[in-house]
């Protein structure tokens, strides 16, 4: 196993400068030319990073009292309803929220313009939003109604808090019906006329700790372009995915909830999204640094695309109606070509996340670290299956 390293050796060594930081696609090279052994010595951490569409998302908010004060019953942040059912003037805004004025699909395909991750990304941008919000009246709280403008920053507590980010891995789709379709996943021509995929693969996080040896409850992250945490294991978490030898799942995986300040974060990296015939979801930037306390972590760490397996799922009958099974797999590597052979076809393939936004937030956690603004978190936990 070699020498081992401990997070307060490498926090040490982030503090006075000297930590070795590079990120999930260099360290590819380097286990290539030097070999595991002497690049685990000369390492100490490796940053991911991921940029994609997270629809299990959204912010906490405590909007603070007006005069008379007021028990929320009602709320909606520019016309978009956000829960009101926590406590007097705390809210929470999903992502996916939409106005009631929407049409949804009733005209089909819908257009879905403006939600929850449209609202988020406006606050993070600083532009001022408009507050309606209705109550019932009590003793202790006696305002009825209240209409205001309202930014990020005249808020008393926002807080992002997202129940499922950064999945270990998710399908890939395609469409064998006659009709194109309007998904999550995209647009899907018909007769497998597209294959779209979502996993920035070798850059992302979990694939890059597969076992979650260094990830658990409390691991300090880049989130939204500011520091955030592992709050919990995410919803739909499944530790039990068949996995390949190099520890990778070959279906959806691990997934993570993860906390954090938003007033801390940039519109750059939450961003709302429309899905024609579908809905909004938020762009969510985030990324995870690796501690290589051994050989083995940073083995993990230089697992590349060509060695990633995604399923492919067919989304006209066999993932809505869970139908059969998946039409077999695709690596990463072959994804990400642009051109995939699914039973002699040759499909043309295209990512939902951001390969690029990955890379760049890969850097920049790489550069926090270097610069002594980020040291690393033990786990407080384990997260369910990974103990």
């Amino acid at each position: 196993m070699g020498k081992t390293k401990s997070y307060e050796e490498i926090n040490e060594k982030i503090k006075s400068g000297n930590a070795v930081v590079v990120t999930a696609e260099e360290v590819i090279s380097l286990v290539e030319e030097e070999g595991v052994k002497k690049t685990a010595s000369k390492v100490d951490v490796v940053t991911t990073g991921t940029f994609g569409p997270m629809c299990s998302s959204g912010v906490i908010l405590n909007v603070g009292h007006p005069q008379p004060r007021i028990k929320i019953s009602e709320v909606y942040l520019n016309d978009v309803p956000a829960y009101t059912g926590i406590a007097a003037v705390d809210l929470y805004l999903g992502a996916t929220s939409l106005p009631e004025s929407d049409p949804g699909n009733s005209k089909y395909p819908g257009e879905f313009s403006y939600g929850g991750a449209h609202v988020i990304e406006d606050l993070v941008a600083g532009k001022e939003i408009n507050l309606e919000a209705y109550a019932y009246g009590t003793d202790c709280y006696p305002r009825e109604k209240w209409e205001t403008k309202m930014r990020l920053e005249d808020m008393q507590e926002a807080i992002l808090f997202n129940p499922r980010n950064a999945y270990q891995n998710y399908n890939a789709a395609v469409n064998t019906s006659d009709r194109t379709i309007y998904t999550y996943m995209g647009i899907l021509k018909p007769r497998m006329g597209n294959i779209n995929f979502s996993t920035a693969g070798q850059l992302s996080p979990l694939f890059n700790d597969p076992y979650l040896k260094t990830i658990g409850i409390g691991t300090s992250i880049f989130l939204g372009g500011g520091t955030g945490y592992v709050a919990w294991h995410g919803t739909q978490h499944n530790p039990h995915a068949p996995r390949v030898e190099n520890g990778t799942p070959k279906a959806p995986g691990a997934t993570l909830s993860l906390v954090g300040n938003l007033k801390q974060m940039q519109s750059r990296w939450l961003r709302g999204l429309s899905y024609l015939g579908y809905g909004v979801s938020l762009q969510v930037g985030m990324g995870v640094p690796i501690p290589i306390l051994n050989e083995e972590i940073l083995q993990y760490t230089a697992v590349k695309d060509e060695d990633i397996y995604a399923p492919i799922m067919e989304y006209s009958r066999g993932f809505p109606y869970k139908e059969g099974s998946n039409l077999g797999w695709v690596s990463y590597g072959e994804l990400k070509s642009g051109i995939v052979k699914i039973e002699g076809q040759e499909v043309p393939a295209a990512p939902l996340a951001s390969y690029a936004g990955a890379r760049e937030i890969a850097e920049t956690l790489k550069t926090w670290i270097q610069e002594g603004n980020f040291t690393l978190t033990r786990p407080a936990a384990a997260l369910p299956g990974f103990d």
